[in-house]
């Protein structure tokens, strides 16, 4: 069986992660290609495209134009929500890129459409997908760590600071960091743990460095004027069960204890971390022990597979889920709770108050 996907947005997110990922599924056809600036929806046909497939400047026009199976959103973040929502309204699945939306009111929208619709909606966070990842998340469901009560989520960068696109717009993208890589972070820690339901968040954010003019980063200096989010965001929560999570997230911090889309896990059996590889502490016979985690399995000399990369495992899993009608990996209700705890901690720290949910 092929599904016909069409694409709303080709710009980094697309040309970096989905668009190669999708040519690696072969029951894939990508028919259709949207993006505000012709040209990049044109080098994406080209490339990815089938002989007839079709460009648009207008996503209404690619909606109305085509029967399409699924429909990859990858625009900035306020336009999350109005593009998802249109799509399944038109028939299709969705894949809509990290965080899930702007606002979680925008979120739950998504989620009444896609119920509306009876219409399969899944969220772009692809490090669910990394061998450390899974593995661990085994671990998790087998109950090797006991009662996870505590984790640490990790997006931190020394300096790295995305200069392009609407990164550093607040109205187009809703925040910075946190919004950007933090909600990676979260994402993971939440799946670890099992345990959806935040009771309240305290949070602070932090305008500090983006001030700097001709600042050292890794995509060469950013503009300050322009530099309208926040460069780092600290927050803790409490969940109703009485777990925590401190979550942080910058682009650029005097820091060298670097980790991005990690985490940090403490439970009553043992504990896990993803700071240099995947270790799994614990107790056994009345002995401490850390286990170093060997993730790298070997390979068979001459093979030439599709490649075991995360972008192309959530975009074979997802697709997969679509064909058999099942449940994808990443559920929209879990993603909407880690944008209700982000929305939460820019209300934190907006209002110096802790907000509950």
């Amino acid at each position: 069986m092929t599904v016909k996907v069409g694409i709303i947005g080709c710009g980094g997110i697309a040309k970096g992660k989905h668009l190669p990922a999708l040519a690696n599924v072969a029951e894939v056809e990508m028919v259709a290609f949207c993006d505000i600036i012709i040209a990049r929806a044109k080098e994406a046909k080209e490339k990815y495209g089938t002989a007839d497939a079709k460009v648009y400047a207008d996503y209404k026009e690619l909606l109305a134009d085509n029967e399409l199976d699924i429909v990859h959103v990858l625009t900035p973040n306020s336009s999350h929500a109005e593009l998802s929502i249109a799509a399944m309204e038109a028939g299709s699945h969705v894949m809509c890129e990290k965080p899930m939306a702007k606002t979680s009111e925008e979120a739950r929208e998504m989620i009444a459409a896609s119920k509306r619709t009876g219409k399969k909606l899944t969220i772009g966070y692809q490090n669910r997908f990394r061998t450390d990842s899974q593995h661990l998340h085994t671990v998790c469901e087998e109950g090797e760590l006991g009662e996870i009560y505590s984790a640490k989520a990790h997006a931190i960068r020394r300096r790295a600071v995305p200069t392009w696109g609407v990164f550093l717009d607040e109205e187009a993208q809703g925040g910075g960091p946190l919004i950007d890589i933090g909600t990676h972070a979260l994402d993971l820690t939440l799946w670890m743990m099992d345990n959806y339901k935040p009771k309240y968040v305290v949070g602070n954010t932090y305008h500090k460095l983006a001030e700097t003019k001709n600042a050292a980063n890794a995509w060469g200096p950013w503009d300050p004027e322009k530099f309208t989010v926040e460069d780092s965001a600290f927050g803790f929560v409490v969940m109703e069960n009485g777990a925590t999570i401190y979550l942080e997230a910058s682009w650029a911090l005097n820091s060298l204890d670097v980790k991005e889309a990690k985490t940090t896990l403490f439970g009553t059996k043992g504990g896990a971390d993803m700071n240099d590889g995947l270790t799994i502490n614990g107790e056994a016979h009345g002995l401490l022990f850390d286990k170093k985690v060997e993730l790298e399995t070997g390979g068979v000399d001459f093979y030439d597979g599709a490649g075991e990369d995360p972008a192309t495992l959530e975009a074979q899993s997802w697709v997969d889920a679509v064909i058999n009608d099942t449940e994808p990996v990443v559920k929209p209700e879990e993603a909407l709770v880690v944008t209700e705890i982000l929305e939460a901690i820019y209300k934190s720290a907006e209002t110096g108050q802790p907000v509950f949910l």
